[in-house]
């Protein structure tokens, strides 16, 4: 655990040095093709990133943070577009902004804000399905679905609520939360474009989806250039996902991935054209029935195409192992500290 904890230091130590590099860049390069040209050295040195650790969860952060949204908002930085434009007023700004996946809240009094009391309740659910782990051999595989499905959720929105609560106290700005209560989401436009990973979706949606929606334009109706929009929105997502499961699991792709994005894109597409047409209009389904369907849909096809790249590597092995070592490291040093032994 030292020696993954001193890598951290080297990793971000050369974020830091790059991303002020990029900073600097701003005030002497104009945005274009130069300046993509200038800041393109840093992004071939967050694809490396990754390969510095031997942690999944160090592994697939720095490949979540750096290799994917940190890339994407250097590349939109570029053209003067996405969240890093307008530019932060400071550096540390401009650092915290780059590297994390936060965005600046422009409305404090969102209704999106999560209760503190609704996190807790998630913080132990995720303590006991940790400990679950032991009782794997046992259960079903509908059960380990549902488990391996809560235990991604949980990991993500956890880890991203402490990423939020460092930089509030570090920057004291309102941040945009990354989830929304997926499980409430009554249709899959409604899961992807407004509950799920909410960082990931405004990057995609200036960098694919807009630019090409409006290339597409000038060929096709607006009806079939969206529709090519989302798929290629979510064919981008799959083959960055592919990537991220490369670092993570050290195997070739195999294209699972990448087809539950695309299985993903067609349905959402195919359901934003439906609700378009007339008699959809007039009739709308209860959110009794439409949330379990969308939740069944979204956890069914990810047990099929997306989990199985990573039970095949042993992840789901190492990812609770790994969380209850951290824990047991931090109490031997607090311990340590304490009592001087």
């Amino acid at each position: 655990m030292e020696e993954e904890l001193k890598n951290l230091i080297k990793v971000w130590v050369s974020t830091i040095i790059s991303v002020s590099y990029c900073y600097y860049l701003s005030a002497r390069i104009k945005p274009g093709v130069l300046r993509l040209l200038s800041v393109l050295p840093v992004c071939v040195l967050f694809l490396l990133l990754p390969l510095f650790f031997s942690s999944v969860h160090f592994y697939g952060a720095s490949a979540f943070f750096f290799t994917w949204l940190a890339n994407f908002k250097l590349i939109l930085f570029s053209f003067d577009k996405g969240p890093l434009y307008p530019l932060p007023q400071t550096l540390s700004r401009f650092i915290f902004f780059t590297c994390l996946p936060i965005k600046s809240q422009h409305n404090p009094k969102s209704q999106n804000q999560i209760p503190k009391w609704i996190f807790a309740i998630k913080v132990v659910i995720f303590g006991v399905l940790l400990r679950m782990y032991d009782y794997k051999q046992h259960m079903s595989p509908t059960m380990l679905l549902v488990i391996y499905s809560l235990h991604i959720y949980l990991e993500l929105e956890i880890g991203l609520m402490l990423v939020k609560a460092l930089v509030f106290i570090s920057l004291g700005c309102d941040l945009e939360p990354q989830f929304n209560e997926p499980y409430l989401a009554t249709s899959l436009q409604d899961f992807w474009g407004r509950r799920w990973n909410l960082m990931v979706t405004a990057i995609l949606r200036p960098a694919v989806y807009e630019p090409l929606q409006r290339i597409a334009e000038w060929k096709m109706s607006s009806d079939h250039a969206r529709f090519l929009a989302v798929l290629a929105t979510f064919l981008v997502s799959g083959a960055v996902h592919e990537l991220i499961f490369y670092y993570i699991t050290h195997e070739m792709p195999t294209g699972e991935v990448t087809w539950f994005f695309v299985l993903h894109g067609v349905c959402t597409a195919a359901e934003v054209a439906v609700k378009k047409k007339k008699f959809m209009q007039r009739w709308k389904m209860s959110h009794m029935v439409s949330r379990p369907l969308t939740v069944g849909f979204v956890v069914l096809t990810t047990g099929w195409l997306f989990f199985p790249p990573l039970v095949r590597s042993g992840m789901f092995e190492k990812l609770p192992s790994e969380v209850l070592l951290f824990i047991d490291f931090v109490k031997h040093k607090l311990f340590k500290k304490k009592f001087g032994s």
